[in-house]
């Protein structure tokens, strides 16, 4: 079967020559949840505009449910379900009209108990005769999603959804994710915080300056996350790792003044008990140690590094 959502070479350069996506490929399975992880300006909210046919690619192809989110722009958008990072409610209008209104848009006939449902699960269902400007942010976001899931989309977009959302609505988000997984929605989430990430996605794909460095499966990546370095600082200068010391993962840095030590601190043991007593055998002075974890900006800057080179 083919993936639910395929992009293939996608670019978008805007008028004055900023090139915002550098030919993003990438497919996407039905039932998936992505996290895409990436800084500001990085491209995130940029794709999934054009995924969802509010900008124009330059060049390259996208078809969701293999239809081409140009040519077929109807038959492709009524797939997708999109929850903006931007509250853009009209506020004079009702709850109820509001979500309603979204489902008559995409063509869809009269389900008010599924509304209903969606309303109840989103605690908005004592909410639905008030006016939106009657509305907490919290519960404006709740309507935004609600209206994303009204025609029942096959794909939702959620982008940066819990900036700035307390933490009830943050555990419903990911209760209803959890559902749409069950029920066979592909969810796509854009997010700078890899705990999100790390919660409900099973892939993450790592975005920046508009090229798409990586899509990993969670674990894998989370296990680079884990990684520690312990630095430690020698008294005297050493020329190479000395070979009594091969079966640890050393490298030596500072011009041989120090000695690096990369471990997992998933794992039950780390090894630095057995590596420091190694080296007092081996007759290595300390002058000092440190460590260091890796961050998910180390991540990022080491890939934009490799790229470029």
């Amino acid at each position: 079967m083919a993936p639910i959502l395929q992009i293939d070479d996608l670019k978008k350069t805007y008028k004055g020559g900023f090139e915002a996506l550098k030919g993003v490929t990438l497919d996407i399975e039905a039932g998936e949840i992505l996290a895409l992880l990436g800084p500001n300006g990085a491209g995130k909210t940029t794709l999934i505009s054009t995924i969802c046919g509010i900008t124009m690619p330059t060049s390259g192809k996208v078809l969701v449910g293999g239809f081409d989110t140009v040519s077929e722009y109807r038959k492709a958008r009524g797939l997708i379900g999109l929850v903006p990072q931007e509250i853009n409610l009209e506020p004079f209008e009702t709850v109820w009209n509001t979500v309603r209104l979204t489902r008559g848009v995409f063509g869809k006939t009269r389900d008010d108990a599924l509304l209903e449902k969606i309303l109840r699960r989103l605690s908005l269902w004592d909410k639905k005769d008030s006016r939106i400007k009657e509305l907490s942010g919290g519960m404006k976001r709740r309507v935004l999603i609600a209206k994303a899931l009204s025609h029942e989309p096959k794909v939702l977009f959620l982008d940066e959804p819990t900036a700035g959302v307390d933490v009830e609505l943050r555990k419903d988000m990911w209760d209803i994710v959890a559902d749409l997984k069950r029920d066979g929605v592909t969810v796509i989430l854009t997010t700078h915080y890899i705990e999100e990430a790390e919660a409900i996605s099973d892939r993450v794909g790592v975005i920046s300056a508009g090229k798409l460095l990586l899509v990993e499966e969670k674990d894998a990546l989370m296990a680079r996350m884990g990684q520690k370095q312990l630095k430690i600082e020698l008294r005297e200068t050493l020329d190479q790792v000395p070979p009594a010391l091969s079966d640890h993962d050393l490298e030596l840095a500072d011009d041989g003044q120090a000695l690096i030590y990369t471990y997992d601190t998933r794992k039950d043991r780390t090894g630095i008990t057995t590596l420091l007593s190694e080296l007092s055998k081996a007759g290595i002075v300390l002058r000092d140690l440190s460590t260091r974890q890796s961050s998910l900006e180390e991540i990022f800057v080491g890939l934009v590094k490799e790229n470029a080179a």
